[in-house]
């Protein structure tokens, strides 16, 4: 994944609208902080390698999650070249021969199709390039994406036939729910927390992969939902705070879901009659939108983002560990699936 990072820069693949994590203790050089079978990782071995990414690989972070990206990335690679390394003796050959049969064999082709297809669908990302000026950038984005979706299949499959355990501590954030909107149950083992806007185009992108999230862990996830609305979205504020009013008369979700499937309606006219098609009282709730009776909540909601690093929408914290951006449901997937597994630990 490390040498992709490159790529997704120069085609200004941002999944992000955009305007102290810290482990309890620090880790020991010698800490180990995985194991493939009987083998062990150290810190150290992780370092040697992390620590030569450069720092804009990891965009505006705080210091400390940068620094758990770059091991977490490296970690990643150590294992998977571990398994591959252990598979290649198995069948008695070479890695770079086991890579190509089992992984570059199975990548599929671009076609111009393809190519044409992402252009379209992602000209938000490349700053109003032509097509024929990022050609080739898409091209090999693509070829990489394949790659590394084929590569992880099958180190997934390796894993399933080797025991990885991962102890390399990430940083986490403390991050009140409060009285919040929430969906899922109180006590539920993973609690997600997520900053969001309203006309920021990503967290629309975002909606689909969290309800994903929902309807796969069920009660194992509690949703938190607090208001990010960036500056240079100028109806999101009036959005945040309409919701809120919303949800003064106990439909803050139904609203939220309305006002994304409507990201193209969001003036002062078409909150109210948002209010209306859901049938709240719609005197109640135009009295509190005008008033602006919800600006001490959203305010709150954008000092304690600030405060936790967020500094573009959608951004996430699962049990208190960040995840910024419209990111893929294996992203939020393997986070979850980690902390289940840190939780029948404890």
């Amino acid at each position: 994944m490390m040498h992709c990072r490159w790529l997704a820069a120069a085609l200004v693949l941002l999944a992000a609208c955009s305007s102290s994590a810290q482990s309890a203790r620090q880790p020991a050089p010698t800490d180990v902080v995985a194991t493939v079978g009987s083998v062990s990782i150290t810190l150290a071995d992780v370092d040697q390698k992390a620590l030569q990414q450069p720092a804009s690989s990891f965009g505006s972070v705080k210091l400390a999650q940068a620094l758990y990206d770059a091991r977490r990335g490296a970690l990643d690679d150590l294992i998977a070249t571990m398994l591959l390394d252990q598979e290649a003796n198995a069948q008695k050959v070479d890695r770079a021969t086991l890579v190509e049969k089992e992984i570059t064999a199975k990548v599929p082709n671009v076609s111009e199709a393809d190519v044409a297809s992402w252009y379209q669908v992602n000209q938000s990302r490349v700053q109003g390039a032509t097509l024929d000026q990022v050609r080739g950038p898409i091209r090999t984005y693509l070829i990489q994406e394949r790659m590394q979706s084929v590569r992880q299949q099958y180190v997934d499959s390796l894993k399933a036939k080797t025991q990885v355990k991962v102890m390399l501590d990430p940083p986490r954030q403390t991050i009140a729910a409060g009285d919040r909107p929430a969906r899922g149950p109180a006590k539920a083992p993973i609690e997600m927390v997520e900053f969001s806007d309203f006309q920021c185009p990503f967290c629309l992108r975002a909606n689909p992969t969290v309800q994903q999230v929902m309807s796969t862990y069920g009660d194992r996830v509690r949703l938190v939902y607090r208001h990010f609305p960036l500056p240079n979205h100028a109806n999101a504020r009036p959005a945040a705070e309409a919701s809120a009013c919303a949800g003064e008369q106990g439909k803050f979700w139904q609203y939220h879901d309305r006002l994304f499937a409507n990201q193209g309606r969001l003036d002062a006219a078409d909150l109210k009659a948002h209010a209306a098609a859901l049938g709240l009282d719609t005197s109640k709730f135009n009295s509190c939108v005008d008033a602006h009776k919800s600006k001490a909540v959203v305010d709150a909601d954008i000092r304690d983002g600030e405060d936790a690093g967020v500094t573009g929408t959608p951004a996430f914290f699962i049990n208190g560990r960040v995840l910024s951006g419209a990111q893929p449901f294996d992203a939020f997937k393997r986070i979850i699936d980690e902390e289940l597994e840190l939780n029948k630990r404890r």
